[in-house]
């Protein structure tokens, strides 16, 4: 079997991913705002190409390489606690099907990481109500929607048990097909039995 070496596309991709990968880890940055630091790290004041930056796919599997590398000490233990608390919230927020994302569902997640649900609910304002009734102080701010379309949806922040908490407030009508996995095959959002199943396996290790 033939082997070819990288191309100067791929060995900058890589360089790209393995420095953004360090700030997502060192310091909680996010992964568009990591890519761009990083693709400017790397080469300067140039034109960046959309080929040259990374995926999220390739930009997961060098943070938690990264992880593996100089947190392993300490990043599981911090993964379990967030998806142990995440559990818990899931089910205090059970009446509007609360599905774990982000770095927390996928297994990267380090000090500086929040839990990120998403809801869905048949109006925002039934999760607002049910949070004020609960005496907890939100801040509102938009995501962008997890199918694309060009309106964003409400999502409420707050601080619980000394941990960030977002809530993206979808449409009941948006759980429709939103578990299946991603085109490479990664599941990007969770129900509380698969994350209860996820703390399971990690302690059995």
């Amino acid at each position: 079997m033939s082997t070819h070496p990288p191309s100067d596309a791929e060995t900058l991709r890589a360089e790209i991913a393995i420095a953004a990968a360090r700030m997502i880890a060192e310091d909680g940055v996010d992964y568009g705002t990591a890519k761009r630091k990083a693709a400017k790290q790397i080469l300067g004041n140039n034109k960046v190409r959309g080929d040259i930056l990374p995926d999220n796919a390739m930009l997961e599997d060098e943070v938690r390489l990264y992880n593996e590398l100089f947190f392993g000490d300490t990043q599981p233990a911090r993964l379990l606690h967030l998806r142990t608390l995440a559990v818990r919230l899931m089910a205090e927020l059970a009446p509007f099907q609360p599905h774990l994302t982000g770095a927390v569902l996928n297994g990267t997640a380090g000090e500086h990481s929040d839990i990120h649900l998403q809801l869905f609910a048949d109006s925002p304002k039934d999760v607002e109500i049910y949070l004020l009734n609960k005496r907890i102080d939100f801040e509102v701010s938009e995501s962008s929607h997890f199918k694309g379309r060009s309106e964003p949806v409400e999502t409420l922040s707050f601080m619980w048990q000394q941990e960030g908490v977002h809530l993206a407030l979808y449409e009941t009508d948006d759980l429709r097909g939103a578990v299946k996995k991603s085109g490479s095959g990664r599941q990007e959002r969770a129900d509380i039995e698969f994350v209860r199943t996820l703390i399971l396996e990690s302690k059995q290790k």
